[in-house]
């Protein structure tokens, strides 16, 4: 039996959704991962989701998707701002709350401290202390890591890991989620792949 991992991140929003998300599915079926994207059809979906509101019903087949996995990988590479896509944010939330091995990965390397002072452009100061203030004077998280702590806490949390590569595309190399797959599917199953 396949161990199912759901493929959280902002992917949905590419061109072509369901081609990406199909070629990310083969990478996980060649290190005997089954993929599960948030575009897939859910099985058993009750009757009465066909009635709410698309947004509703997408939520609720995101988070049945997910229950329905052993384990998560979280396509983290900073969207729309200097953080992950907020609904991936609360996937992996999620996931962790269900007790899911979680696996994140960014083609950014950079820390979260540097992408939001870029981010601030110029907006940022250094306090006496070293603290970094954003222009309404709240601190900005600064522990050296890639996004906000907990992220990171759920992930390590979960036994899993993040990896992060500073990629030629942001949005368009596979190269760094198959490392993560590759990685994933040691610790889930014990495939070299």
């Amino acid at each position: 039996m396949s161990i199912r991992v759901y493929l959280a991140g902002p992917d949905v929003f590419l061109p072509e959704p369901a081609v990406w998300l199909d070629r990310k599915k083969a990478i996980c079926a060649g290190h005997g991962l089954t993929g599960v994207s948030p575009l897939d059809a859910l099985a058993g979906e009750p009757a009465r989701w066909t009635s709410l509101p698309a947004w509703r019903r997408i939520a609720l087949c995101n988070e049945a998707h997910i229950r329905g996995c052993d384990a998560l990988l979280a396509n983290l590479t900073p969207f729309r701002g200097p953080s992950a896509d907020a609904g991936t944010i609360y996937e992996v939330g999620f996931a962790r709350a269900l007790g899911l091995k979680l696996f994140g990965y960014a083609t950014v390397a950079a820390p979260f401290l540097d992408r939001t002072i870029a981010h601030l452009d110029g907006a940022a100061a250094q306090a006496e202390d070293g603290s970094w203030r954003d222009p309404d004077g709240l601190q900005i998280e600064q522990f050296g890591l890639f996004d906000n702590l907990m992220i990171e806490g759920g992930i390590h949390g979960s036994g899993g890991m993040l990896l992060r590569e500073d990629a030629d595309s942001r949005w368009y190399n596979l190269g760094v989620f198959e490392r993560c797959v590759r990685m994933a599917a040691e610790m889930l199953v014990g495939v070299a792949g």
